[in-house]
């Protein structure tokens, strides 16, 4: 079994980073690929020849090529709920009757953008929560300056401080809504459906539920609320997987009908790649691999991100949720304990920003795990070239920075003899670190990056033996609130009980 070989490659002293780019000479050239615009170099991540050989190995153990198998044909691989995963469907890959499907909803989400867009719509408020959120929220901060449809403001807080600065930048005359919510019963999302519509009733919008577009898999209940026009989506396409279908609606409604295509277009193309590629010159399959290595193997319980670009700024966020919901798992799918960790704790914010703020903790801090930059080669401004080389040159360098460190001997060198001060500016170094650089960003480009981190964690859920589709962890918390909001929300521990009786009583 490659599991009882990787545990042993990882239970031995790892090898420095330094001297596997000694002893491998094409390492460099092995580790990087460039596929559909995203340019990724692996090649300082801590996997030797032999440990990539035992992941590979491991894979097909995993049966890594039936399960992507049954991810491209619609059969099931959400076992808990007995689903299919088909959010592929919409960018047109999968089972036949699936990609069907997918396309007469993207029809019909197409034929709402053109109306809208021919109104005297100024501003979308876009309400929802989770993946009917945060996916439309990257897409609309990364691309949205290039579009020329109406302006967006995502809602998702329950604080109606959230909902009070959206509203307070709308006209009501001018202003549609867009509900996303996949069962049409989100608490949040309601809530705050129910105020944004009270708010156009107060400004004397004669029919407010007209103005409002839903976004859902249970199209009946959202026409029974009233919604002017519904656009369903497939029970089948899960909320952190669902911006590919009119869950994107905001997205297309800023941007257009082209920039949407290009968008799925980019994310089919890396598609094809996950699909067809062998697996040791597989984008999503190698960062997977990498992935579970750090986090499952060798106990690294974290992973950062940082987007040295700021369209990019949310796709950590995006990330936390792609990542921790998918794969924060404590038992395989088939109820079986997990023989250790599950998904890292995915973290991040913008580069340069972080070096000033968390990079300290990364090079010198008692905590290691992989980071994980990403950079666009194509400037998004026309302000004078030296902003852009210095982002760049700062990104490149951490990276080098954080494996190659900093000698006692070079420290003491700096430091005039002090041993105390020398030890203070010593860097251990060896601590693994990626990089994605991309050629542009445009819908195609990033289309394809959001597909490759779909699939990549695909990959690890496989290897883990766990199912990357369902979420039952976000529900008890909320099953307790509602039981509180419904006044049956005794007999909680003391603590809590305290709690809601100063906030709640």
């Amino acid at each position: 079994m490659t599991d009882a070989t990787l545990r042993t490659l990882a239970a031995a002293p790892q090898p420095d980073l330094l001297s596997l780019f000694a002893s491998e000479p094409d390492r460099v050239a092995r580790l990087s690929l460039d596929v559909a615009g995203i340019h990724a170099d692996l090649s300082k991540l801590a996997i030797s020849r032999d440990v990539l050989a035992a992941l590979l190995a491991r894979a097909d153990e995993a049966d890594l090529n039936g399960w992507r198998e049954k991810l491209f044909t619609g059969a099931i691989v959400n076992a808990s709920e007995r689903r299919a995963a088909t959010h592929m469907a919409e960018r047109g890959m999968g089972a036949a009757s699936d990609v069907a499907a997918a396309a007469t909803g993207q029809a019909a989400m197409q034929s709402v953008v053109a109306a809208v867009r021919a109104e005297d719509v100024r501003d979308i408020i876009h309400i929802g929560i989770g993946g009917s959120a945060l996916g439309p929220a990257l897409l609309l901060d990364a691309l949205a300056r290039d579009g020329d449809g109406p302006r967006v403001h995502v809602v998702a807080n329950i604080d109606g401080e959230a909902l009070k600065r959206a509203l307070a930048q709308c006209d009501p005359a001018r202003t549609r809504l867009v509900i996303v919510s996949k069962t049409f019963t989100t608490t949040e999302t309601m809530t705050n459906a129910a105020t944004a519509i009270a708010w156009l009733a107060a400004a004397g919008i004669a029919d407010p539920h007209a103005r409002a577009i839903a976004v859902t898999a249970a199209p009946a209940k959202a026409q029974a609320w009233g919604a002017g026009a519904v656009l369903p989506f497939a029970e089948t396409v899960g909320g952190r997987y669902s911006l590919w279908s009119a869950v994107g609606l905001p997205y297309a409604l800023r941007c257009g009908r082209d920039a949407w295509q290009a968008l799925l277009a980019g994310a089919a193309a890396m598609d094809a790649h996950f699909r067809d590629a062998p697996a040791a010159a597989n984008l999503p399959v190698l960062a997977g691999l990498a992935d579970v290595w750090a986090a499952h193997y060798l106990g690294q319980q974290t992973r950062a991100v940082f987007a040295y670009d700021e369209r990019l700024r949310l796709l950590p966020s995006f990330l936390q949720q792609l990542e921790m919901e998918s794969n924060g798992k404590r038992v395989t799918r088939d109820g079986a304990p997990l023989a250790g960790a599950s998904a890292a704790v995915t973290w991040g914010g913008t580069g340069t920003d972080a070096q000033h703020a968390v990079f300290q903790l990364l090079h010198q801090g008692t905590i290691v795990g992989p980071v994980e930059f990403v950079a666009v080669k194509t400037p998004g401004h026309d302000l004078p070239a030296t902003h852009h080389r210095q982002l760049l040159a700062n990104c490149f360098a951490q990276g080098a920075a954080l494996m190659k460190g900093r000698t006692p001997a070079e420290a003491l060198a700096l430091s005039g003899g002090d041993p105390a001060l020398a030890a203070a500016k010593t860097f251990p170094g060896n601590r693994p670190s990626a990089t994605l650089l991309l050629d542009r960003l445009d819908p195609r480009t990033l289309g394809a990056l959001l597909a490759f981190y779909e699939h990549r964690t695909f990959v690890a859920a496989v290897l883990l033996g766990i199912n990357p589709f369902d979420q039952w962890g976000v529900e008890l918390g909320k099953e307790m609130a509602t039981a509180v909001l419904g006044g049956g929300g005794s007999g909680f521990d003391a603590s809590t009980e305290a709690l809601l009786a100063r906030g709640l009583g």
